[in-house]
């Protein structure tokens, strides 16, 4: 269990630093914005070329992968019914929302929980790709669109996602996975460096952001933030646990290791998309805060539970 403490610290303390910075005028709102470019068109896509090109993609084809997909498929239908029926929310917004309730942590925190929870880091590794390969380019592909101001054409969405960086980053790294092929290391130890960049930027731009920005709550729909933390925190979780468990016949840990990946809060980037697009800010930055908090003890129960 400490493994999962001290991950869920290190993200704190890096988190702080950036509020910190903000609190005594050293860094303002343009240095958010300029952390999150630079995380969104430099550092992630260095860092899924190094984390990708790692990878075992064999096990793309594991229960782990269909649990995990029919968790986030339920979260995100459940988001974005509501938001396009009742709030009205536009099609940036919705994206962003249903990111927000079913895109898990698995790079920055749920590496670190792998290896010190279940042993080994290969277990993020399907949710991880699936999220890279099918989830955020699809969602890229949508904000895109929106942000042009009008509707999508099915030839751009399946061709846009390739003209983002990070999605470029990811198939590179999927490339490498793949083929078995290795960088020089005039290229890999310049793409290390760089990419090592991407987590404390995210981290330090979302502090600065909850320093400057609206207190918790105090802006747009109080519901939808339960909405959002409530699908990321209980529903994810609990769908990929029955999918695995009852349809899928999983057992032991590696059920343990479905429902965990799962349990993972709402990751840093979703604040990054929704700064780069200007759509939903408050709501993914709020439902990061609380999934963030909220996901110790949930975590530390399923190990309890199924451990």
């Amino acid at each position: 269990m400490q493994g999962v403490l001290t991950g869920f610290a290190t993200i704190a303390v890096v988190i702080a630093v950036g509020a910190l910075l903000a609190h005594l005028r050293i860094v303002d709102a343009g240095a958010q914005q300029v952390l999150s470019r630079l995380a969104f068109f430099v550092a992630s896509p260095a860092l899924m070329v190094g984390t990708l090109g790692r990878a075992d993609v064999h096990q793309v084809l594991s229960a782990n992968l269909l649990a995990s997909l029919a968790g986030i498929a339920v979260a995100v239908v459940l988001y974005v019914v509501p938001a396009r029926l009742v709030w009205r929310r536009s099609l940036g917004d919705t994206t962003i929302g249903a990111l927000s309730s079913a895109y898990v942590n698995a790079g920055n925190l749920g590496i670190p929980v792998a290896s010190y929870v279940l042993g080994d880091a290969a277990f993020v590794a399907p949710t991880l790709l699936l999220q890279l390969l099918v989830l955020q380019p699809l969602a890229l592909g949508v904000l895109d669109a929106d942000a042009r101001g009008r509707g999508l054409r099915w030839w751009e969405l399946a061709l846009r996602p390739l003209r983002n960086p990070l999605t470029v980053g990811s198939l590179v790294g999927l490339l490498l996975s793949v083929t078995g092929w290795t960088l020089p290391a005039a290229v890999s130890d310049p793409l290390a460096l760089l990419g090592a960049m991407a987590v404390p930027s995210m981290l330090v731009a979302y502090g600065i952001a909850l320093r400057l920005g609206p207190g918790l709550g105090r802006t747009g729909s109080v519901a939808e933030l339960v909405t959002t933390s409530t699908l990321k925190m209980l529903v994810q979780p609990l769908v990929a646990w029955f999918v695995a468990d009852v349809l899928l016949g999983v057992s032991g840990h590696a059920l343990l290791a479905i429902v965990v990946t799962s349990a993972l809060p709402t990751a840093q980037n979703i604040f990054v998309h929704a700064t780069r697009y200007q759509r939903a800010t408050v709501l993914a930055r709020d439902t990061i805060l609380v999934t963030t908090v909220g996901a110790v003890p949930i975590i530390l129960l399923v190990a309890a539970w199924l451990g």
